[in-house]
């Protein structure tokens, strides 16, 4: 039998207990943010660089400049956790499928031979966007008018306006956001202390026929909100309506937004791949 010399065992051994501390070392790294928007990687606390250090995970590391980012890196996460084809959303979404298929027929659901239930349509069938009618808060034509001016007067002050335009540069549609403090007094009155960080109105204008569902988008710093235009709590019509929308319509709401948000501060507003900022409170 073959022999190796003995000087290979301690050898051997010191080579292992070597990688064990190396691996061990390496997956107790410390990762986080400074205060100044540099990232480290450490093996110790005591060599964090900064005081107040946001300790993070690996993955969630943001972009070292978000800011040159197309989009909001906020914006970019909200989106990969709501995705409908992001696979842990999906799995919700077969439960249903299946717990749907599985259901017992409806009563009175026809029959076909042999006792199996007629073809139904499936649970997946698309629809279009959901919407309330104009909410009653007993506003007479002419204060609804007077709302539409402070949407259109506030744009010189406080430009909050997104519009869209042919290849060309002419006009297609356009809405316009203003605060109104006595409208904001009036809706809270009206839900009963509505809790909110800011009412906003906005006003659309359709110059050709064009289809508006208010898809809007709002952002501050890392909160992110899109606003139900089911919910007269979240978005409302004052006048006109959602969907398809001939020439020369004109369309107006408001968008109440949750309490953590503050008008006081700049504001990201998207509609569909358009986007402005704007500070709404002087």
């Amino acid at each position: 039998m073959r022999r190796f010399p003995c000087w290979r065992r301690p050898l051997a051994a010191l080579l292992g207990a070597s990688a064990l501390l190396a691996g061990e070392s390496a997956s107790a790294a410390h990762t986080g943010v400074c205060p100044d928007g540099s990232i480290y990687i450490v093996q110790e606390v005591r060599q964090i660089p900064c005081a107040d250090a946001k300790p993070v995970d690996p993955h969630e590391v943001p972009p070292i400049r978000p800011e040159y980012l197309p989009t909001p890196y906020t914006w970019k996460v909200w989106n990969e956790r709501h995705s409908p084809t992001n696979p842990y959303n999906v799995i919700d979404a077969a439960r249903q499928v299946r717990d749907l298929e599985a259901a017992p027929p409806a009563p009175g659901l026809a029959q076909q031979p042999g006792g199996a239930p007629a073809p139904q349509a499936t649970p997946l069938q698309a629809q279009a966007p959901g919407q309330s009618p104009p909410v009653e808060l007993g506003l007479s034509a002419q204060e609804l008018g007077n709302l539409y001016e402070i949407v259109e007067l506030s744009q010189q002050q406080t430009p909050a306006r997104l519009a869209r335009e042919t290849a060309g540069g002419d006009g297609v549609f356009e809405v316009a956001f203003a605060r109104s403090a006595a409208f904001e007094a009036l809706l809270r009155d009206a839900h009963g202390g509505l809790p909110t960080g800011g009412v906003l109105l906005f006003a659309a204008r359709s110059v050709q026929a064009e289809t508006f569902y208010a898809s809007f988008t709002f952002l501050q710093e890392h909160l992110t909100y899109q606003p139900d235009a089911t919910d007269a709590r979240q978005l409302g019509v004052l006048q006109g309506r959602l969907g398809a929308l001939a020439a020369g319509e004109v369309v107006l709401g408001y968008v109440s937004l949750p309490a953590n948000f503050d008008l006081a501060r700049e504001l990201d507003l998207y509609w569909d791949d358009r986007h402005i900022s704007a500070t709404f409170v002087p």
